[in-house]
């Protein structure tokens, strides 16, 4: 039963280091003691009052982080479309080429499902995803990925890798994926096209 006990607090540790809130393990464990004895230290609605300041502030956390994610990736994309090489669309999409393929056959379509190898990042550099990485190409319908990677793959042919550079507005705008991208955050990738399937 230790190692049980020792396993469920362990995740339970996760979770909140995970959300990154601030807890206090010897009022977690003296609430797990009184719980199991039967016993209630404090009243229902002074639990759920703090529960909800508690909330209050993550929300407020969370809030200031995207508006200062928005504004980095519009600064970042701002001096981005300045440099040479880099090429932008009315979307927003910046993309440079980094390697072109044989220029032969078509571009996939929106229905088409492709085989691509990709890279990314955050704009300070930090990885989020990477199939390179794993080694493993990944395979997906066009029409069932960010708008930025629909967009950007229709305009490109097998065995060219472009670098993408996507403003929050077609990438996952503010709504946070995952821990590793937070909401409103401009994203990079690297993609290369390795095979079209069509639907």
């Amino acid at each position: 039963m230790d190692k049980v006990s020792y396993g469920m607090g362990l995740n339970i540790g996760k979770n909140f280091k995970q959300q990154d809130l601030e807890m206090n393990i010897d009022a977690i464990a003296a609430g797990m003691r009184d719980a199991m004895a039967g016993q209630q230290r404090l009243e229902d609605d002074v639990i759920k009052a703090s529960a909800e300041a508690v909330r209050d502030r993550e929300m407020e956390k969370q809030r200031a982080l995207s508006d200062a994610q928005s504004q980095e990736g519009v600064a970042f994309l701002a001096e981005n479309a300045k440099r040479e090489g880099v090429n932008s669309t009315p979307s927003g999409l910046q993309y440079e080429i980094i390697t072109q393929g044989s220029g032969e056959g078509e571009s996939p379509k929106v229905t088409d499902v492709v085989s691509v190898h990709y890279h990314g990042t955050l704009i300070d550099g930090t990885v989020f995803d990477s199939s390179v990485e794993r080694n493993q190409p990944a395979q997906f319908p066009l029409n069932a990925v960010i708008a930025g990677w629909t967009e950007a793959l229709q305009l490109m042919k097998v065995g060219d890798k472009w670098k993408l550079y996507l403003p929050a507005e077609i990438a996952y705008g503010a709504r946070s994926p995952s821990p590793k991208i937070p909401a409103n955050s401009a994203l990079i990738f690297e993609v290369e096209l390795l095979d079209i399937k069509e639907s």
